[in-house]
Order: structure tokens, then C-alpha cells, then sequence
């Protein structure tokens, strides 16, 4: 069984998580790492991807400063969507001529990695078709966005543990006008760093990947200054 590695790397910005996801993938090309899964939490960030909509952004650049949130362009596939504490995002950096050549696939797996974690907080989660993501009832709580380049994948999905739901009101999450909901709002209790066990443990099944989880590797200066 190929193996992925799992980096906590607590909370960090995320133009450096994007610095890093970009020398793993380059790395992972070259076949000089295993596949990675980063579990992060970014400060109050909005991105947009680039199949994104600026009208889906409802607060100007000064109003977004005011409240403390960075913005950002990326190279993601999706919409608009919330990044912030108490929110689980995974970056996953795998080599899919080694899982499956199916982008579509790829895409559905991560949801049903996020579909298992509500499963097993006895929760029952849902897909909506049509779109990207996984639904409890009609509010969403996993958004996904992803890019793959030579088949390395990056971005990856955002799970919503303890989210504060009030810092979705400066966009049209992922371009729907559907509410927004997590574990705590629905009267799960959860720590973050369980829920990024539980998706890690997830994330192995659905891929067929050995879980190497720990608090090593980390993130390192070396690979921060590339």
C-alpha cells in the first residue's frame, strides 16, 4: 500500500500555505516525496478561484481590512469561498497516475471523506447534484476546489468544525445561495485536531493510502524559504 504523509501545520496564512503546496507539488512530480496531506487553519481569508465570479464577492477591499480578512486570487478550480479558525482545511499533494487518470473521481472521493467524518459524529451527509461539495440537510459544511497540474493535485477541501458562520456573509459561498452550517452548529462538539484525525483516517480509506500521522514532518524553514 503507497503511503501518504499527513503535515499539521496549525495555523498559518495562506499565501504561505500556497508556497508550500507549490514546492511540494513540484517535488511530488519529481517523485522525490510520497503524497502529502496538509491539515490547516487559515486566518480569516476569502479566496476566489479561477472559475470564480468578483460579484460573488459582497464587500469591498476596505470593508474586508476592516474585518480583518485577507483576500486572495488562486489558481483553484471553484468559486468564491471562507477561509478561517475553527475551519479543517486539507491540502492534499498526490500523484493520481498512481490512484486513478479521473479528475471527476478525485473530486468525488473527497467528498466522501468528508461524507465518512459526518458518519461517524453520527450525522447524515449529503451531495447535491450539480455541485461540488458535501451538504448536512440544505446548508453546506464541506467545500471543495481544486487544481491539478501533471496529475499532482493541490488545494483540496474545506470542512467546517467550529466555524464562526457570520464571516460567510461577505460572499456567495462557492457561488450558491445556500446557507452554511458546521459540526458545532449542529450540536457536534469537536475539537479541530480531532477532526483532523478523523479526516486523515478517512482519507486513507477512501484512497487507499497507509496514513502516516504524527506531528512529523512539520513544516520546516528550508521549505518555507523555497
Amino acid at each position: 500500500m503507497s503511503s501518504c504523509e499527513v503535515r499539521r501545520l496549525g495555523r498559518l496564512a495562506f499565501a504561505e500555505a500556497f508556497a508550500l503546496q507549490r514546492d511540494l507539488v513540484a517535488r511530488r512530480q519529481q517523485g522525490s516525496i510520497a503524497d502529502q496531506l496538509l491539515l490547516v487553519e487559515h486566518p480569516h481569508t476569502i479566496t476566489l478561484g479561477r472559475n470564480g465570479k468578483p460579484q460573488h464577492l459582497l464587500a469591498s477591499e476596505a470593508a474586508l481590512r476592516a474585518a480583518g480578512i485577507f483576500f486572495a486570487e488562486t489558481d483553484r478550480g471553484g468559486d468564491i469561498t471562507y477561509h478561517g479558525p475553527g475551519q479543517v482545511v486539507g491540502y492534499p499533494i498526490i500523484d493520481l497516475r498512481e490512484w486513478k487518470r479521473d479528475v471527476a473521481a478525485y473530486v468525488r472521493a473527497l467528498e466522501q471523506v468528508m461524507l465518512d467524518v459526518l458518519e461517524s459524529y453520527g450525522l447524515k451527509g449529503v451531495r447535491v447534484p450539480g455541485c461540488t461539495g458535501v451538504w448536512v440537510g440544505d446548508a453546506k459544511i464541506g467545500a471543495i476546489g481544486v487544481h491539478i497540474s501533471r496529475w499532482v493535485t493541490s488545494h483540496g477541501f474545506a470542512f467546517n468544525v467550529r466555524t464562526d458562520l457570520r464571516y460567510f456573509q461577505y460572499i456567495v459561498p462557492c457561488g450558491l445561495t445556500k446557507p452554511v452550517t458546521s459540526l458545532a452548529e449542529l450540536g457536534i462538539r469537536a475539537e479541530v485536531r480531532e477532526v483532523e484525525d478523523r479526516l486523515a483516517q478517512a482519507f486513507g480509506r477512501v484512497f487507499g493510502r497507509e496514513i502516516l500521522l504524527g506531528e512529523q514532518p512539520e513544516l520546516t524553514a528550508l521549505e518555507m524559504a523555497r
